[in-house]
């Protein structure tokens, strides 16, 4: 398996919705990292990201994460937030995507969707692969993907969250709510920890 190793905690943590990646602060990894006692793996990720998630392994996008198999005791997710995209085709004149007129360009290769990153982190989990996890989304309710979230505990947070642009200034523009979902056996934990940073919801 390919894998990478950083940590400086001068960055922030990633965040991509296609052509613009956020970065979502520092204090939702902190108290992830208080919760399960550390970050494992971070299948979605990147190398300056990773300089705030602190994982002892992640993978890039060059690496594929949904690919791989996730073996971990703990793992931090905010995958590539994307409504999904399938490649252009290679003759280019019969490409009629209107998202391509409006970014300018084509894209080679299928870009996965969030059903994709939920579904492979609930059956890693359910399979025992990842014993603990916490992911950080929008909280797009009506979402088949985010309704495969529910049945987890969950905090909503106090507020919206504010996501850092890669240069490091606060996005303003951020038009919605966000969501930590728990898998794991540690409902007070997450409990305790969450609560004073959201409402917390725990599935009974």
């Amino acid at each position: 398996m390919t894998t990478a190793t950083a940590k400086n905690p001068s960055q922030l943590v990633n965040q991509s919705s296609g052509a613009v990646e956020y970065y979502t602060p520092k204090v939702w990894t902190d108290a992830a990292r208080e919760v399960m006692g550390s970050i494992e793996l971070d299948p979605a990720s990147s190398l300056a990201a990773n300089f705030i998630v602190m994982a002892d392994r992640f993978y890039s996008r060059k690496d594929d994460g949904l690919s791989k198999e996730w073996q971990a005791n703990t793992l931090w997710m905010n995958h590539p937030f994307h409504r999904g995209e399938k490649a252009c085709p290679t003759n280019r004149d019969k490409c009629k995507k209107k998202a391509c007129e409006k970014r300018g360009y084509h894209i080679d290769e299928d870009i996965p969707n969030n059903l994709d990153w939920v579904e492979k982190l609930i059956s890693e989990y359910q399979n025992g692969n990842v014993k603990e996890a916490i992911c950080i989304t929008f909280a797009n309710t009506s979402e088949t993907w985010f309704r495969k979230l529910l049945p987890y505990p969950q905090c909503y947070p106090n507020g919206r969250v504010q996501y850092y642009k890669p240069d490091g200034t606060i996005d303003n523009n951020v038009t919605k709510g966000s969501c930590i979902t728990y898998l794991g056996p540690n409902l007070d934990k997450f409990n305790a920890v969450f609560k004073h940073l959201g409402t917390v919801k725990v599935s009974m």
